[in-house]
């Protein structure tokens, strides 16, 4: 976790240089654009999806989907040791709502977290449009009842840490540009969602 917050430190210090350096060449050479994070995981080419047999999916929504997976699995890993400090708090109305929908609700939470990074990180296709609450609405319980309490600091530098490590799973290792441009996206999002 100690490596996740100094990476997550490097990708802030990294993206306020990008955003604030200025070229002085007077030529009107222009840099080419940096591909989106979704393109860089593959963007819109269609492929088979392994889930869904005989259904294409496009390569980022893939990626995204698999990262998006395997954080859901190590959370509830995290809920089932009962480790200190764990994430249980946060799902326990989603899972609560287990009997026999767990696996929907816990499908539909992956499809909404896809979703959501797919659309916001360049996916232009209209099966990646986020459509829920505002990541403020989304973390209050007293706007979401599926959410169960607030986050803290603590708790999101969590998540983010099992996000890295779900990257990592996936083929995104620590120390490459798109694992730190991921980081900054999840970091963008820590002030909406850390409430108390």
């Amino acid at each position: 976790m100690k490596n996740f917050s100094k990476i997550t430190l490097g990708a802030l210090i990294i993206a306020a240089v990008s955003l604030t350096s200025c070229s002085n060449d007077d030529d009107n050479n222009t840099p080419a654009e940096k591909p989106t994070i979704y393109e860089r995981l593959g963007g819109t080419t269609m492929v088979s999806d392994p889930d869904n047999s005989g259904q294409m999916i496009e390569k980022g929504r893939l990626s995204f989907r698999k990262v998006v997976n395997s954080t859901i699995g190590l959370i509830v890993a995290d809920i089932q040791s009962n480790a200190s400090g764990n994430l249980q708090a946060h799902f326990a109305p989603l899972l609560a709502e287990t009997g026999n929908t767990q696996a929907t609700n816990i499908a539909k939470l992956s499809d909404n977290l896809t979703d959501f990074f797919s659309f916001n990180t360049g996916g232009t296709n209209a099966v990646n449009t986020y459509s829920g609450l505002s990541m403020s609405a989304a973390h209050d319980p007293a706007k979401n009842p599926r959410m169960g309490t607030k986050s803290s600091n603590a708790d999101y530098t969590k998540f983010e840490g099992y996000v890295g490590a779900a990257a990592n799973a996936n083929g995104v290792a620590s120390n490459t540009e798109l694992y730190t441009d991921i980081v900054a996206v999840l970091e963008s999002l820590r002030t909406p969602i850390v409430q108390k």
